[in-house]
């Protein structure tokens, strides 16, 4: 929620000075990476809530893992816009990227069977007891 207020207040507020300093095709490439970052943050935070919900018992779990509670597919920045846009925006785009990843690698977790770890003990006392 953090990064979600720093990009509103960033966007909306203080990038303003360094907006304004751009070209015209600079600031409609700014406009766009605003919306790009804030697409992943939204698609986080309802990400977010949807756990939030299973743990609370709101949600079954079988529900989070339908499509429509999934994580949303998030537009990539790139290189050459994120290039062009000043530090303090690149700072918000990279974290945002970082952020969503992130969740993104949960997400696509989420559903798989855990993989079953074989005790090497076990299998040795399985062995000596077919022996005896």
């Amino acid at each position: 929620m953090l990064l979600a207020d720093e990009a509103r207040g960033y966007f909306d507020e203080f990038g303003r000075a360094e907006r304004d300093t751009l070209d015209a095709m600079t600031r409609v490439m700014f406009s766009c990476e605003s919306l790009k970052v804030t697409t992943r943050l939204m698609h986080v935070i309802a990400w977010l809530l949807t756990q939030r919900a299973v743990d609370a018992g709101e949600l079954p779990a079988l529900d989070a893992l339908d499509p429509s509670r999934r994580l949303g597919v998030a537009p990539e920045t790139d290189e050459a816009s994120f290039g062009v846009m000043p530090v303090a925006a690149q700072g918000l785009i990279t974290a945002s990227i970082d952020l969503y990843r992130r969740v993104e690698r949960l997400d696509s977790a989420q559903g798989e069977e855990a993989p079953v770890i074989v005790s090497p003990a076990r299998t040795m006392l399985d062995r000596l007891a077919h022996a005896f």
